[in-house]
């Protein structure tokens, strides 16, 4: 099977973590607390880090915010970015506070003299920045040029705050281009691939519920990984937090990227499955949701598919008249009935992931 060859990129450090380079592709998400509520944040951050997230963000809109970022990173595990807009004194604050990265666009923050101080602060603290591109916010001066919107005038403003932070003497940046458009946010993710070797993060930004936000941001930057395009990703759904890491990492794993967990593989179902499929999926993917090894386990109604699929896996169960074939490492095991089957799938993962 042809592999994935990735973009040539530069290697960064986001607190303890690589991104770029040889690093293997983080899942990123953001906090919707209120910043300033510590006990609230870091109760969010631990159940993204539950699920694998490996470097979160957070809103700074104000001094309050930029100040508990402190009390906030001594309580979690992965490294915590700073949102930061328009008021460059709340980056410096928010780096003097424990902020592995600042996210910024340079552009909005006022001028060469602050976008200097702020990476004064980021090197004294030794943070990244995250020069952040969207489609909806993009300066006046490109909206004239272009008249609208588009891929070239989000790369032109993306190099352009780039050259900012070269002028610094700064290369320990990330560039993202997003924009609700997947269309656009995959034209404007390629042009800046070709245009600059810094790392990528990717995302198609404001991309709806869960539902309509999978679908745009699995396209989107599915596109873009299977092209060797990408260093970090986030999924940006209205829903909770976890489930945007969850589908981060399904996308990876399906590209062959990045795995961690359970994957389930299943049939859609059809008149001939011997159990309720649905729901076996359903409980199964909510009991195993804390394991963290990567393992493969085919739930299949009936003997069409069934004993082919749990032949490749790890464990399975393949549907039947009276009772269902359990399968281990490939090989029929023993059956089980109905309702024994997600207690025993449970069992089995649980034991192999010791």
């Amino acid at each position: 099977m042809e592999k994935i060859i990735r973009r040539k990129s530069r290697k960064i450090m986001v607190g303890k973590i690589s991104v770029g380079g040889d690093a293997p592709i983080t899942v990123q998400s953001m906090t919707n607390t209120p910043t300033s509520d510590v006990k609230a944040t870091v109760a969010q951050i631990k159940r993204q880090e539950a699920v694998g997230c490996d470097i979160t963000r957070c809103s700074c809109p104000d001094r309050e915010s930029a100040q508990a970022l402190k009390k906030i990173v001594r309580q979690v595990n992965i490294p915590v970015v700073a949102d930061i807009h328009f008021d460059y004194r709340l980056g410096l604050l928010a780096a003097d506070n424990g902020a592995a990265c600042l996210r910024i666009n340079p552009g909005n923050i006022g001028g060469a003299d602050r976008v200097k101080e702020v990476v004064k602060a980021a090197k004294n603290n030794g943070c990244s920045i995250r020069i952040g591109v969207n489609g909806g916010s993009l300066d006046k001066k490109l909206l004239e040029k272009y008249g609208e919107p588009c891929a070239d005038a989000m790369v032109e403003s993306a190099l352009e705050q780039a050259k900012m932070l070269e002028d610094n003497d700064f290369r320990e940046f990330k560039i993202s281009v997003k924009s609700s458009n997947t269309l656009m946010t995959i034209d404007a993710y390629r042009k800046l691939a070709a245009a600059c070797d810094y790392p990528l993060h990717l995302g198609v930004t404001e991309a709806g519920g869960l539902r309509a936000g999978t679908v745009k941001s699995a396209l989107g930057i599915g596109t873009l990984l299977m092209e060797g395009i990408g260093d970090t990703l986030r999924v940006s759904l209205t829903a909770d937090v976890e489930e945007e890491v969850k589908t981060g990492y399904e996308i990876l794993k399906t590209l062959d990227l990045r795995h961690r967990g359970v994957r389930i593989i299943s049939c859609p179902t059809c008149a001939r499955r011997g159990y309720d499929v649905q729901k076996t999926v359903e409980a199964l993917e909510q009991r195993l949701s804390h394991i963290e090894k990567t393992l493969t386990l085919a739930v299949m109604g009936c003997v069409v598919n069934g004993p082919g699929e749990a032949a490749h896996a790890d464990f399975g169960v393949c549907g039947g008249k009276d009772d269902n074939m359990l399968y281990i490492a490939g090989r029929p095991a023993y059956k089980v009935k109905d309702e024994d089957i997600v207690e025993e799938l449970v069992k089995l993962v649980e034991q192999k992931a010791v």
